[in-house]
């Protein structure tokens, strides 16, 4: 598949479904490669579902280049080229990692405005009535391979000192050091979102694929909120990890975070 070539997405919703649940089966290493599939009859029956319907789901992953079906034989898993290996980044640290890697990725800027901000993001940068925010939306792609969709708020009198060609060529973070600002904290929260169509066509995936969801508010050295970031990533391409250790005695033995542990 190339690096922004569609997923050849079966016919129907169950089919659509198996294909996701196959294909990251296969990303998460569930079906290692060179490894056999298990038979269609065999997937039909685990997975509850048609014989019609799991071979339309290896059908598409043959196409979008998971598989390999050979006549007779079944379907065995292919290697993976190395731009769809995942990225990393560990939970502990996420900041300072994610700014690395805004600077060892590509980013392309697909929306940039100024309008009156949500009422949730106005609450969460504690912005008045009236005041307006700049949001961009952006791409971020590794080896030419799109694994993030950022929708970032900034309030419009800390936007106004770098424009649309800046932004479209520098991590925001740089953006935002440039102007004065001196970040200080951030509050963020991870979950899980399902892919619009207007955030599948730019990530390649499927309406409905499952995504990893980042919200971030950043904050200066007085408490004011200078960027709300709505981060989107592709958990086949991108994961988050962390590191723990095993702390105290007796009763009160847990595991804590390590911060700034290796992976």
């Amino acid at each position: 598949m190339t690096s922004h070539e569609q997923t050849a997405l079966p016919e129907g919703g169950k089919a659509r479904r198996i294909y996701l649940l196959l294909r990251d089966e296969i990303s998460n290493g569930g079906f290692p490669e060179g490894t056999l599939m298990p038979g269609e009859s065999r997937l039909a029956e685990q997975l509850d579902v048609s014989r019609v319907t799991i071979r339309r789901a290896l059908e598409a992953l043959a196409q979008d280049g998971w598989v390999e079906k050979r006549k007779g034989a079944g379907s065995f898993v292919l290697p993976r080229a190395a731009s769809d290996t995942r990225i990393a980044a560990d939970f502990a640290g996420l900041i300072p990692q994610l700014v690395e890697i805004d600077r060892s990725t590509t980013a392309r800027l697909l929306a940039f405005s100024y309008s009156a901000p949500s009422s949730n993001v106005a609450d969460a940068l504690g912005l008045n009535k009236g005041e307006k925010v700049q949001t961009a939306v952006r791409i971020r792609l590794s080896d030419g391979q799109p694994f993030s969709y950022l929708t970032t708020h900034v309030p419009a009198d800390i936007a106004e000192t770098y424009d649309e060609a800046d932004l479209a060529t520098q991590p925001l973070f740089r953006l935002l050091e440039r102007s004065g600002v001196v970040v200080d904290s951030a509050t963020q929260s991870v979950s899980a979102a399902l892919a619009t169509p207007e955030v599948a066509e730019a990530l390649g995936v499927s309406v409905g694929s499952p995504l990893l969801s980042l919200i971030r508010i950043v904050c200066d050295a007085e408490g004011r909120g200078v960027e709300y970031l709505s981060a989107l990533y592709r958990p086949d391409l991108f994961r988050l990890e962390m590191t723990l250790a095993r702390i105290g005695a007796g009763e009160n033995r847990h595991w804590e975070p390590v911060i700034g542990g290796n992976k």
